[in-house]
């Protein structure tokens, strides 16, 4: 199963809902295909404008790492090293934050990423997690 763009626009419109629900600051959110291209990147009125640099680079390191942003900011403050040795080897492409997910079909199967940039990273998260689970896809977010 390929994540269609129908079901990525879903996803971020949902994000975007569960945000303004929650009254979040204004956000970024980027959706990948498993190679690491956009396939839907929405700007909120007012968001900051390294937003869409940061929710990319969540979106993206998740891919990269192959594990969501919840783990890869764990696995960052545990061994920083290695997170700077990849930062640099992305050419500063990874952000290793909460706010980025894995987009999982129900079997399991790696279909995208979401990356989500404007709040705080469990509010992030949280949005990510909204958008991708109103699709009835699985967020794994580490």
């Amino acid at each position: 199963m390929a994540l269609s763009l129908a079901q990525a626009s879903d996803v971020v419109d949902a994000a975007l809902l569960k945000a303004r629900e929650l009254g979040l600051r204004p956000l970024v959110i980027t959706v990948l295909d498993p190679g690491g291209h956009p396939v839907v990147i929405k700007r909120e009125d007012g968001a900051g404008i390294l937003r869409p640099q940061i929710s990319h680079a969540k979106a993206w390191g998740c891919l990269g790492t192959g594990s969501g942003g919840a783990a890869g900011a764990r696995h960052a403050t545990r061994d920083p090293a290695f997170f700077a040795a990849l930062a640099a080897i992305s050419e500063g492409r990874i952000a290793s934050s909460r706010g980025g997910a894995l987009i999982r079909d129900k079997e399991g199967n790696l279909i995208g990423s979401i990356g989500v940039s404007g709040d705080r990273p469990e509010n992030d998260e949280a949005v990510a997690v909204a958008g991708v689970e109103s699709a009835d896809l699985v967020a794994d977010v580490g």
